[in-house]
């Protein structure tokens, strides 16, 4: 186990530097400038913005200072607004995980009982009423969906407030993160139990007798969690910071507004930091995933 999780932490590690010189080499390929304006500055002001910026220097000479500054904490200076990037990072963030933690929670607790209600139901209505469920939330885009939900909710009902700073109500922007992944969760959970269900010791421990309901629980749910919680640690990075899409919709100022500025502002150090941060989450969850088909599979070996 620990040599495991020794060589995973290793292989995450490259591959957080492998993205972060994309990300840096990436930037420095995109033609003009962070300050490439209708009316440019003065070519004397220009020379002293690049070289606060270290902008002056030859690009892998960039690189490697980029990558030290890194290593201790430091994402650079917004090139907009001169403040400090890991602080706006780390503010933003609060907002983008509150939204995204309850939207995973919501996603769970409905993806895993709806799935096992169709999976107990199969081909009766319950199951069929599911996979129409599924299969539309699988079909919408979050923006369709994020848009109808402040139209219908908030404009025209207006049961629901609009997300502001004064009154920050998450509703709307929960459903339209959750919905989607709930329905993959249904799927999986789905599909999994039915696989479960006709393994030997499952109709071995019906044989003998076993309660139906500790069957489904203690046997067959908990071994058809593994694709669930493989699915776990892509899904908490990308709703704790990629819900770029609802939080512009619902006008939310978390971290994926922070990275859609940043692109429009052209912030090279903002764009740079954010996808790295992303990075670096991402592959930790992936991780937690990973060591936790131990805890819930005992039989898995990680040799």
């Amino acid at each position: 186990m620990l040599k495991y999780a020794l060589k995973r932490i290793l292989l995450a590690m490259v591959s957080v530097f492998v993205i972060m010189a994309i990300a840096f080499f990436s930037m420095n390929a995109i033609p003009g400038g962070p300050f490439a304006k209708e009316k440019a500055p003065e070519p004397a002001v220009q020379a002293v913005l690049e070289k606060r910026f270290n902008l002056d220097k030859p690009v892998m000479e960039q690189f490697f200072l980029y990558i030290s500054n890194i290593f201790q904490g430091d994402f650079g200076i917004s090139l907009k607004t001169g403040r400090e990037i890991s602080t706006t990072i780390f503010e933003s963030f609060s907002i983008s995980a509150k939204l995204g933690g309850y939207s995973i929670l919501i996603a769970l607790i409905m993806g895993l009982i709806l799935g096992s209600t169709a999976a107990l139901t199969r081909n009766k209505w319950p199951d069929q009423l599911i996979v129409f469920f599924t299969t539309l939330s699988v079909g919408m885009p979050s923006f369709v969906l994020g848009t109808l939900l402040l139209l219908v909710f908030s404009l025209i009902l207006k049961v629901v407030p609009a997300w502001s700073i004064e009154n920050q109500n998450y509703v709307l922007p929960i459903i339209a993160l959750s919905l989607y992944p709930t329905a993959h969760i249904t799927r999986l959970t789905k599909s999994s139990l039915l696989d479960v269900f006709g393994q030997d010791y499952i109709r071995t421990a019906r044989a003998k007798g076993v309660p139906r309901i500790k069957v489904i629980v203690k046997h067959a749910l908990r071994n058809a969690l593994i694709p669930v919680i493989t699915y776990i640690g892509p899904l908490t990075a990308y709703s704790l910071t990629g819900s770029m899409v609802i939080e512009t919709i619902f006008t939310i100022g978390g971290l994926g507004t922070k990275f859609v500025t940043g692109i429009t502002n052209q912030d090279y150090p903002m764009i740079m930091g954010t996808t790295i941060f992303l990075a670096i989450l991402m592959v930790i969850m992936t991780l937690i995933s990973d060591l936790l088909y131990r805890a819930v599979d005992p039989r898995i070996s990680f040799d």
